[in-house]
């Protein structure tokens, strides 16, 4: 359903879901899915990470020569989006623009003056360059200017054409942990002029990083300290920027990783946090849950049954939710948040299906869903992670409505599908990143 009522700072129409969710959920038979393989630009590795109402699928694909490359996927084609120089360039959030328009990162050919790995270096390979944001129009890629430093992240990009993501400043931020040195700001960039404009961090705080922008122009990210470049105390509150005024959002009430992922056009607010005690004898581990931002605070959506830790990545119009949920060993399976329920996905699509869904991804408002999945072979996810995307089921071929689905083995991952995921996904930098200061 959609709102009724435009948002304002938190006034948003969740209640409304919220209050209905009970008698929905009683009410609504289950969805159904067709899941289908995109494919890859010819190699064995591949993910989806945002999916407009056209249908397409922004995300990134190795090539033949192993370098990992953004990518678009349109129905019966992987369009290869290049580099800025470097080898490697990916989209790592969900892009909704319906125009054509794509952001994301790319590795350049330039040597980083200061050694830094940057934000990017937890997503793609930099190999000691530096990394920028770019946008992707009329078939060609570009570079988002900066803010006085050496490196960028563009994430999100709404229909007007305004991108948001972060930049380095030129300005050395004594709470930086090495090799990072230098400040980053969130940036919005212009529709048109592409100028970048800081949108600040709250007070207290030195750095901010907006992570999606939905078509009124709001903006979410993160603010708190400059740490690694990447999550932990960087995402020390999660924020809501209203005409560029920084707004704290509620948290779980933990110290570090609290942070939106996608903002719907009604202003459902979607991400993770972060529950207390995460932070134990001065060191950050990473716990958070996958929530749901209300005008009453903060809405823990949980895990799947059975699972330790969870992250939201995707909202549609419709107040349709997608995310990822982790078991204590990190294995990941796709959840769909709908109607107050919230579904294993991979009980949802058809029997036999050749894919595992693991992560999301996003849904967009015919209820497409996009991610990452493994090519199942012989009840065991094999050596080939590919792009899905999940279509709803024609009535005609739907269950029972009022069937409730029933639960599906994880299939085994071996050790190569294991450490694609390690160096894929954000959860799995909590090993990496474990932060030595409150």
């Amino acid at each position: 359903m959609k709102c009724q009522q435009r948002l304002t700072v938190l006034t948003m129409c969740v209640p409304l879901v919220i209050a209905t969710a009970a008698l929905a959920a009683q009410e609504a038979a289950p969805p159904s899915y067709v899941v289908y393989d995109s494919g890859t630009l010819g190699a064995t590795f591949a993910f989806g990470s945002g999916v407009s109402n056209l249908g397409w699928v922004a995300g990134a694909s190795n090539t033949n020569t192993g370098a990992l490359h953004a990518s678009l996927s349109t129905p019966g084609s992987v369009i290869d989006l290049g580099t800025l120089g470097g080898a490697n360039s990916a989209v790592e959030w969900p892009i909704k623009n319906n125009h054509g328009l794509i952001v994301g990162i790319s590795e350049t050919a330039t040597a980083d003056p200061l050694g830094e790995s940057f934000s990017c270096a937890a997503f793609i390979a930099t190999n000691g360059h530096t990394c920028l944001p770019f946008l992707w129009r009329n078939g060609t890629l570009g570079a988002l200017p900066l803010l006085g430093g050496n490196n960028g992240f563009a994430t999100g990009i709404n229909n007007a054409g305004t991108a948001v993501g972060w930049a380095e400043t030129a300005q050395h931020d004594p709470s930086c942990v090495p090799p990072q040195q230098l400040q980053f700001e969130a940036v919005e960039w212009t529709a048109g002029t592409n100028q970048p404009q800081v949108l600040a961090p709250l007070g207290g705080d030195s750095t901010s990083a907006a992570t999606a922008i939905n078509d009124a122009g709001e903006v979410v990210g993160i603010s708190g300290e400059c740490d690694v470049a990447v999550g932990a105390f960087s995402a020390r509150h999660a924020v809501l920027w209203v005409s560029g005024r920084p707004i704290r959002l509620p948290t779980l009430g933990g110290q570090g990783w609290n942070t939106p992922m996608a903002i719907s056009n009604d202003g459902i607010i979607v991400g993770f946090s972060d529950a207390g005690g995460d932070v134990v004898d001065g060191v950050l581990t990473p716990n958070f849950q996958a929530v749901l931002w209300t005008p009453g605070g903060i809405v823990n959506l949980h895990t799947l049954p059975g699972d330790q830790i969870a992250e939201a990545t995707g909202v549609n119009d419709f107040g349709r939710i997608v995310g990822t949920s982790f078991d204590a060993n990190g294995n990941p399976r796709v959840f769909l948040w709908e109607h107050g329920r919230i579904y294993d996905l991979n009980t949802l699509v058809q029997p036999n299906a050749p894919l595992y869904l693991l992560e999301t991804g996003d849904i967009n408002d015919r209820g497409e869903i996009t991610g990452l999945a493994c090519v199942v072979v012989d009840g065991a996810c094999g050596n080939d992670i590919h792009i899905f995307v999940a279509i709803v089921a024609p009535e005609s071929s739907r269950a029972d409505g009022q069937q409730r689905p029933s639960a599906v083995a994880r299939p085994r991952m071996n050790a190569v599908v294991s450490a694609r995921l390690r160096q894929h996904h954000l959860v799995r930098l909590g090993e990496r990143v474990a932060a030595t200061r409150q």
